[in-house]
């Protein structure tokens, strides 16, 4: 089963979950507020997005579920993440909700593709960025939406044989 779990206050994380679904095949979508995460025990294929709020926090849903998530398993799990942030006023915490549920996956066990360039962000610090990567798609709404298209479809090119 392969399927894209998010959560999204404003509806931009779900806008852009909608639009990975448009640009791969066999995926469905998960909103987290009303199904919660359980249903990542029967995906071999799962991926991941959330926006990061204040100063670098989880989204609330997915503060909901982060101590369900520190205890799944993803042993044999192929797992992409993609976060939404804003490089422009939270730039020293961008996107670091990100960089908080790769590292949970990881410790876990999960193969993590669809690492992206941090080229065209400007920003000061993220915990979402290892290795001079980011750990997963990176959009932001905020600032660069014209840019979100390409960005999406790029990323889903890059991962779509690997899921």
């Amino acid at each position: 089963m392969k399927s894209i779990f998010y959560a999204s206050s404003t509806g931009n994380t779900e806008q852009v979950a909608k639009t990975i679904k448009k640009n791969l095949e066999g995926f469905e979508l998960v909103d987290i507020a009303s199904s919660g995460i359980s249903k990542m025990n029967e995906c071999d294929s799962i991926i991941i997005g959330a926006s990061t709020w204040g100063e670098g926090d989880l989204q609330d849903d997915w503060e909901d579920c982060f101590e369900e998530l520190k205890e799944m398993d993803f042993s044999g799990k192929t797992v992409a993440l993609f976060g939404l942030g804003d490089q422009d006023n939270y730039y020293d915490e961008f996107v670091n909700a990100l960089g908080t549920l790769y590292e949970v996956v990881k410790n876990n066990g999960a193969n993590i593709i669809g690492f992206t360039s941090t080229d065209g962000y400007e920003f000061e610090e993220s915990t979402a960025v290892v290795d001079s990567q980011f750990v997963g798609l990176v959009i932001d709404e905020d600032n660069q939406s014209e840019l979100t298209k390409q960005r999406v479809e790029d990323w889903c090119n890059q991962i779509s044989n690997k899921l």
